[in-house]
C-alpha cells in the first residue's frame, strides 16, 4: 500500500511547537506518558475480552516491554493492549478530539510560560506528544484486537505525519523514538529503571526492560500491583501524586486525597483526587466527571454518570467493587443498584473529608472554594438527600469580613433582635458592596452575605432557610432594621417630616406605573434612592438573569425606595406644595427613577427624555 501524508490538526501543531520549547520541566516524563498510555490500552482490552474471549488469544498476561538500541539510539515501547486502527491512530496522534480546543488554545496567547505549561498539560491527551522532547522521529506501529491489519504512523513532528500499513505479528502497540544526540541518557539501564521507580511504580502491568546481553534475564522495573490494592500504609505521598497524574490526566497536585476500603453489605475501594487546580471547562454542560470503575481489578469504564453526581465532577480517581458482574453493559450501569448504593457511599464520604479539611486547614479550604465552590453549591440545589452538609461547608464572602465565612459564623454574629441572614445578590463583589442597599445594614454593623455565583440564585429560594434562620434578600420587602439592636454608637435615628407622606404620594403620581409603590426607605443612609422588589416577588437579579436569558418576557414593578434625610429629598421637600415648581418636581422624580435603574444595571426608561430633564434641571440650579 502507498503512504499516506497527513497534516497535523492545527491545534496539535500549536502544541507540539509548545512541546518543543520544553513544555514539561523535567524531559524524562515522556517515559511516565508513554506507560502510562500503554497500561491504559492494557485496560481496554482486558475489559473488551469479557465479552468477547477471542480478543486475547494468547495475551492472558499483559505486560509493557522496553527495549533500547543504544548503538542506532533508538528506544522501543511496547504493549499487548487493544492497539489502533488505521482510523485511530489518525484520530488518536493527529488530532485533539475534545470540545473547545480552539478556544482553549487561544485563551494561552499572552500568558507565560508557567501559566502555559500548568494550563496545557492534563486538559488534552498531550501525553505522547512529550516524546518530541527527546526524538528526532517516532513511529507507532499498531495492531488493533481482531483485526488482521497492522499500520504505522510516522512523524518528526513538524507538521505531518504518515500513515503506512506493516507487518506486525501480534496484537498491541510498539513506539519506536530515534532519540537526538543530546538525549542518549535515555538509553541507559540505571536511568530507565530510575525513571519508571519515580513515575510508573503504581501501573498494575510489570514495566519490563529487555536485557541486552544474552546471559542476563529481563528486569521488571516497577511493582506491577495496582496500587489502590495496597495498604495506606505502604504507599507515599509521591505514589499517590504519580497515580493521581496518571488516572487524572493532571500536572497539578491532589488538594486532596481518599483511599478508603468500604466492606458490609456493598464492598467497595475508592481512591480519589480532588485537583488543587480548576480545569478551564469544569462549568462545561458535557464535561463528565473523570472516575474509572474497575470490577475486580479489570477496568469497565471511565464513563458511568450513576457513579457520582455532576455537582462532584471535578472528582477524579478509581472506585474498584467485586459486587458487580463482569459481563455487565455501560448501558445498565446507569441504573445498577449497586452503583447507586456506591455513589451514595462517595458522596458522604467526599463531603465528610472536605468538611474536616475546612475544619482543621481553613486557610488551605479557601483555596478549594476559589476553585471548586460555585460547582459544589449546584448540590444545593439538585440533592436534597446532603443540602444540609453541603450549606455546612459551603463558604461565602460579607460586608463584614474580609475572609470567607460560613453561615455558622454568620449565625453566631448576629445582633439583638435580628431573626433573618442578610444577602445580596449580583455578579461582581466589588459592586455589591457600593449598593445603596447596603447603607442601612452597614450603619448597623449588620453583616450581609454576598451571593456572586449565578447558582445561588437558583438553591436559594429552593432551601429558605439555614439552622430556623430564613434568607432574606435585601433589595425585596421591608428592611425591618428598627427592631435590630446596634452595636454602633453613631447611629442616626431619622427625624418624622410631616410632608413626607405628601412627597411620597406626589412621586407616585407622577410616576404612575413605572413603579409599584413609592415609600420611606430604612435601609438608605447616604444614597437619595433605591429600587426594591415586594415581599413574596422574585429577587431583582433572578429577574434580571432570566429576562436576560429569556426566560421571562418582562419585569415586575418595583418599589421606589427615598431617604428623607438626603439633601435632595429635602429639597424636593420644599417644593411638593409649589404648583410654580411643578415641572422642576416631575422632572426631578423621573431623574431619581432613572438614577435608581442606573444603580441596579438597568436601562433609564427614555435616554433623549433623561438628557433633557438632566440639562433642565442643571440650568435651573437645583442640587443634582
Amino acid at each position: 500500500m502507498t503512504k499516506e501524508t497527513f497534516t497535523f490538526q492545527a491545534e496539535v501543531g500549536k502544541i507540539l511547537d509548545i512541546v518543543a520549547h520544553s513544555l514539561y520541566s523535567e524531559k524524562e516524563v515522556f517515559l511516565r506518558e508513554l506507560i502510562s498510555n500503554a497500561s491504559d490500552a492494557c485496560d481496554k482490552l482486558r475489559y473488551a475480552s469479557i465479552s468477547d474471549s477471542t480478543l486475547l488469544n494468547t495475551n492472558s498476561e499483559f505486560k509493557i516491554e522496553i527495549e533500547v538500541d543504544k548503538k542506532n539510539k533508538i528506544f522501543n515501547l511496547s504493549d499487548n493492549g487493544i492497539g489502533m486502527t488505521k482510523e485511530e491512530l489518525i484520530d488518536s496522534l493527529g488530532t485533539i478530539a475534545k470540545s473547545g480546543t480552539q478556544a482553549f488554545m487561544e485563551s494561552l496567547e499572552g500568558k507565560d510560560e508557567k501559566d502555559v505549561k500548568s494550563s496545557l498539560i492534563g486538559q488534552f491527551g498531550v501525553g505522547f506528544y512529550s516524546a518530541f522532547m527527546v526524538s528526532d522521529k517516532i513511529i507507532v506501529e499498531s495492531k488493533k484486537a481482531g483485526a488482521s491489519e497492522a499500520w504505522s504512523w510516522t512523524s518528526d513532528g513538524k507538521g505531518s505525519f504518515e500513515i503506512d500499513s506493516v507487518e506486525k505479528e501480534t496484537v498491541g502497540t510498539k513506539i519506536i523514538l530515534y532519540l537526538s544526540d543530546k538525549d542518549k541518557e535515555y538509553l541507559e539501564a540505571d536511568k530507565i529503571e530510575t525513571i519508571v521507580k519515580k513515575y510508573s511504580d503504581h501501573i498494575a502491568q510489570p514495566v519490563t526492560l529487555k536485557s541486552s546481553k544474552k546471559d542476563e534475564e529481563d528486569k521488571v522495573l516497577n511493582n506491577a500491583s495496582a496500587l489502590w490494592t495496597r495498604e495506606k500504609k505502604d504507599i507515599t505521598e509521591e505514589q499517590y501524586k504519580e497515580f493521581y497524574h496518571h488516572v487524572g490526566m493532571a500536572y497539578d497536585d491532589p488538594w486532596l486525597t481518599l483511599h478508603n476500603k468500604s466492606e458490609g453489605i456493598i464492598s467497595f475501594t475508592n481512591l480519589l483526587f480532588i485537583p488543587s487546580n480548576r480545569p478551564f471547562d469544569i462549568f462545561n454542560p458535557d464535561r463528565k466527571a473523570n472516575l474509572k470503575l474497575y470490577v475486580r481489578r479489570v477496568f469497565i469504564t471511565d464513563d458511568c454518570e450513576g457513579l457520582i453526581p455532576p455537582y462532584l465532577r471535578f472528582v477524579k480517581g478509581i472506585i474498584d467493587t467485586d459486587d458487580i458482574d463482569l459481563n455487565v453493559s455501560r448501558e445498565m450501569l446507569q441504573n445498577n443498584p449497586v452503583v447507586a448504593k456506591i455513589k451514595s457511599a462517595l458522596i458522604k464520604r467526599v463531603i465528610s473529608e472536605i468538611k474536616k479539611k475546612a475544619t482543621k486547614d481553613p486557610e488551605n479550604y479557601v483555596k478549594f472554594w476559589d476553585a471548586f465552590g460555585a460547582v459544589l453549591k449546584e448540590g444545593i440545589h439538585e440533592d436534597f438527600t446532603n443540602r444540609d452538609k453541603l450549606l455546612e461547608v459551603s463558604r461565602f464572602k460579607s460586608s463584614e469580613s474580609e475572609s470567607l465565612i460560613s453561615l455558622e459564623d454568620y449565625i453566631s454574629r448576629m445582633k439583638d433582635g435580628q431573626d433573618k441572614i442578610y444577602y445580596v445578590s449580583g455578579e461582581d463583589e466589588n459592586k455589591l458592596s457600593q449598593s445603596p442597599h447596603l447603607e442601612g445594614f452597614k450603619a448597623k454593623g449588620i453583616e450581609v452575605i454576598y451571593m456572586t455565583d449565578p447558582v445561588d440564585e437558583f438553591w436559594l429560594p429552593s432551601v429558605g432557610k439555614y439552622s430556623e434562620k430564613d434568607f432574606q434578600s435585601i433589595t425585596k420587602g421591608g428592611a425591618d432594621l428598627d427592631n435590630i439592636k446596634s452595636d454602633k454608637k453613631d447611629n442616626k435615628k431619622k427625624k418624622s417630616n410631616k410632608n413626607i407622606d405628601k412627597l411620597l404620594a406626589s412621586i407616585k403620581v407622577t410616576l404612575g406605573d413605572e413603579v409599584k409603590e413609592v415609600k420611606v426607605s430604612e435601609r438608605l443612609t447616604d444614597s437619595a434612592v433605591c429600587l426594591v422588589a415586594g415581599d413574596g416577588e422574585m429577587d431583582m437579579h433572578l429577574e434580571k438573569l432570566l429576562k436576560q436569558h429569556q426566560q421571562i418576557d418582562k419585569t415586575s414593578q418595583k418599589i421606589l425606595e427615598i431617604n428623607p434625610t438626603h439633601p435632595l429629598i429635602k429639597d424636593l421637600l420644599k417644593i411638593v406644595d409649589n404648583d410654580k415648581e411643578k415641572i422642576v418636581f416631575d422632572d426631578a422624580s423621573w431623574l431619581l427613577l432613572d438614577q435608581a435603574r442606573i444603580i441596579e444595571g438597568q436601562p433609564v426608561s427614555d435616554p433623549n427624555k433623561f438628557a433633557r430633564r438632566m440639562n433642565s434641571l442643571l440650568q435651573r440650579g437645583i442640587g443634582l
